[in-house]
């Protein structure tokens, strides 16, 4: 994997504690990564306002900026869900027959099994932009597309 598409896998789970913080948001239902170039798509029940999506934005590049560390670790399935509970869990299912989860946890900020490779530290992944905003109502997915700073 290229060091762009690591800086970018982690930019997903630092947007992703932002939407949880801003707007409560709890399931991710997908994620896309090219490049420098992702998006998050997560369930929502209505289009974010003009301010909570700069809310959003300000928080992400808030905690990139902090240099938070970004710690890797393997659980047993069991004990990772105890301790955790499903907040480590998107909407994408992970196989029944993985019996140990990779973790990938900022600090207070997001924790969530993720197979990807991460940055060491929030301030790796660079300036995150955000870009094109979609709700999908019939589908009740707000789907956010970011950019990072080369």
């Amino acid at each position: 994997m290229s060091s762009e598409q690591t800086r970018t896998h982690t930019a997903i789970h630092v947007l992703k504690g932002a939407v949880q913080q801003v707007l409560g948001a709890k399931w991710t239902s997908s994620v896309y990564v090219s490049g420098t170039h992702g998006r998050l798509t997560v369930q929502f029940d209505r289009r974010p306002t003009e301010e909570e999506v700069i809310k959003v934005e300000k928080a992400a590049n808030g905690k990139v900026s902090e240099g938070a560390e970004i710690v890797e670790f393997e659980m047993e399935k069991g004990e990772a869900e105890g301790h955790f509970g499903d907040t480590i869990y998107d909407l994408f299912p992970v196989p029944s027959n993985l019996t140990r989860l990779k973790i990938v946890k900022i600090g207070d900020w997001n924790i969530n099994c993720c197979i990807e490779s991460h940055v060491d530290n929030t301030s790796a992944v660079g300036r995150m932009k955000l870009g094109t905003i979609r709700f999908r109502n019939s589908r009740k997915e707000l789907e956010i597309e970011f950019d990072l700073a080369e």
